[in-house]
């Protein structure tokens, strides 16, 4: 089984950014097979929105790094571990500009780029970057539309709802024909998305609340879902996030990676940010490295 880690790009530790690289450097040595960033913007003090299971916005999400410098400090002084984005939130970006970051990281990672695509849950965010939070599910269609065409064509054209690209030449393409594309899978709308465009999915498990045939069977229904649309079911991936809290102990983690390759899951990560809460970078690479010991 593979097994990475979240980057420190969200919470506390984004007050010590020379932490991303350490971080990055010292996973890749302790044998981690791929390196993630989350996408916060803010945290509002009076959210429409609460965070799901949390009385409000949880405090971690007052302080974040850009996860496209993010993974550009993680591409430069990294060599094998695979890069990946859970997820961003696709309708915040003019998808042209988006396609061009992405294939940007790419480029400098060397291929190793896997793109997590969400569509967002928090109004404040939207609001904040200008984007009607009603018209984030077309918006999040329109893009995966944009990167596809920005990826595997040249000229590249497109006309669509909300952006307009002329015919043009785009000639940095992703190291591979095109980027793989992760999107969520939690909603009949998710499935049905993720069934016609995605390369995989990325649902999340809990330490203590884990049943690995929630997952396996998820990916069956968007597996399924994908064969009515035409497509082959088993060009359709998972990797499993893994959710950890305060008070995770390492051998709950370590169950749940455990549990998931057993079920037949091939590739899973690992987020700290609030299981490390008030704690250093330097501890977060010491649980990773206690977690590899386990699992692998």
């Amino acid at each position: 089984m593979k097994i990475g880690f979240n980057l420190p790009n969200v919470g506390q530790h984004s007050h010590r950014p020379e932490g991303i690289a350490l971080f990055a450097r010292e996973a890749e040595k302790l044998g981690a097979d791929s390196l993630w960033v989350g996408d916060r913007l803010l945290a509002p003090v009076r959210p429409e929105v609460n965070y799901p299971g949390e009385d409000g916005i949880p405090a971690e999400f007052r302080a974040s790094l850009d996860p496209f410098a993010t993974l550009t400090i993680a591409a430069t002084v990294t060599s094998r571990p695979l890069l990946g984005t859970s997820m961003l939130i696709a309708p915040w970006y003019t998808p042209a500009l988006l396609a061009r970051s992405l294939t940007t990281l790419d480029q400098f990672s060397g291929g190793r780029l896997i793109a997590g695509l969400g569509a967002g849950w928090m109004p404040e965010e939207f609001q904040s970057v200008g984007v009607p939070y009603g018209e984030r599910g077309a918006r999040f269609d329109e893009c995966l539309d944009v990167l596809e065409a920005f990826w595997t064509t040249n000229p590249v054209e497109h006309k669509g709802r909300f952006t307009t690209t002329p015919a043009s030449y785009v000639d940095v393409k992703p190291v591979r024909q095109r980027i793989p594309v992760y999107l969520p899978s939690f909603t009949p709308a998710g499935i049905k998305r993720a069934a016609r465009r995605a390369d995989g999915i990325i649902p999340a498990a809990f330490p203590g609340h884990f049943d690995p045939t929630a997952m396996t069977g998820l990916l069956a229904q968007v597996r399924a879902a994908a064969a009515v649309a035409g497509r082959q079911p088993e060009d359709i991936d998972l990797i499993l996030r893994v959710n950890t809290k305060a008070g995770d102990s390492v051998e709950s983690i370590a169950d749940v990676l455990l549990r998931a390759r057993d079920a037949g899951i091939g590739h899973s990560f690992v987020d700290l940010t609030f299981r490390d809460r008030a704690r250093s970078v330097e501890h977060a690479i010491d649980l990773a490295g206690r977690l590899l010991d386990e699992v692998k």
